[in-house]
C-alpha cells in the first residue's frame, strides 16, 4: 500500500532514462529534487519500504520528506514518515533536522571515489550514541545512505537504498 503522499497513478518508472551524472560535488543537492523510492535495512530490527520527495524551498535548500511502511523483525508493521532540511554547501550538503530553528544533524562533505561514485562521511554525537554516516552516490542514478549508530543505548546499522521515479510529463 502506498503512502497518502503518492497516488500509483502520479508515477510511472517504465522507459525512463536514470539521472547516472551527479556533476560536481557543487550539483548533488539540486540533482536530488523530485520522487525517489526506498528499500531500507535496519540490522536486527527490521526493514522499510516507501516514498521520498526532495522539493526545493529555494536556490540552496530542499524540504525532504519520506512515508513509508516499516515492518519489525516480529511481524509488527508501521507507517512511519521523517523529514530534514537538505542545505547546498560548496563541497557537498549539510543536514538539518526539520524543527524551529533547524538543528545540524551533520554536514557531509563529497569527493569522487573510484567507478564514478561520489561519496561522504559525517558524524552527529546523540547525548552518548554516536552516528557515522555515510552517503554514496552511484553512477546509475541511485544513492545509498548507511548510518552506523553506536553507544550506550543505540547500536544498530542502517542501510537505505534511493532510485529515482518519475512523475508523468518530468523529464530526466
Amino acid at each position: 500500500m502506498l503512502p497518502k503522499l503518492i497516488s500509483v497513478v502520479d508515477f510511472h518508472a517504465m522507459n525512463e532514462p536514470a539521472i547516472g551524472n551527479w556533476g560536481d560535488t557543487s550539483q548533488v543537492t539540486s540533482r536530488l529534487a523530485g520522487y525517489w523510492s526506498f528499500d531500507r535495512v535496519i540490522e536486527g530490527q527490521g526493514t522499510m519500504h516507501g516514498f521520498a520527495t526532495f522539493t526545493p524551498l529555494d536556490q540552496e535548500r530542499l524540504a525532504y520528506r519520506e512515508q513509508g511502511n516499516l515492518r519489525l523483525l516480529n511481524g509488527t508493521e508501521l507507517q512511519a514518515e521523517r523529514e530534514y532540511i537538505f542545505s547546498k554547501s560548496d563541497a557537498g550538503f549539510e543536514v538539518f533536522f526539520k524543527e524551529n530553528p533547524p538543528r545540524l544533524f551533520h554536514a557531509v562533505s563529497l569527493s569522487t571515489r573510484p567507478g564514478g561514485r561520489l561519496s561522504g562521511d559525517a558524524g552527529h554525537l546523540c547525548n552518548l550514541d554516536n552516528y557515522r554516516s555515510t552517503y554514496t552516490f552511484l553512477p546509475d542514478g541511485k544513492f545509498v545512505i548507511r548510518h552506523v549508530v553506536s553507544g550506550p543505548r543505540k547500536d544498530y546499522t542502517m542501510i537505505t537504498t534511493y532510485s529515482r521515479i518519475f512523475r508523468r510529463g518530468m523529464r530526466a
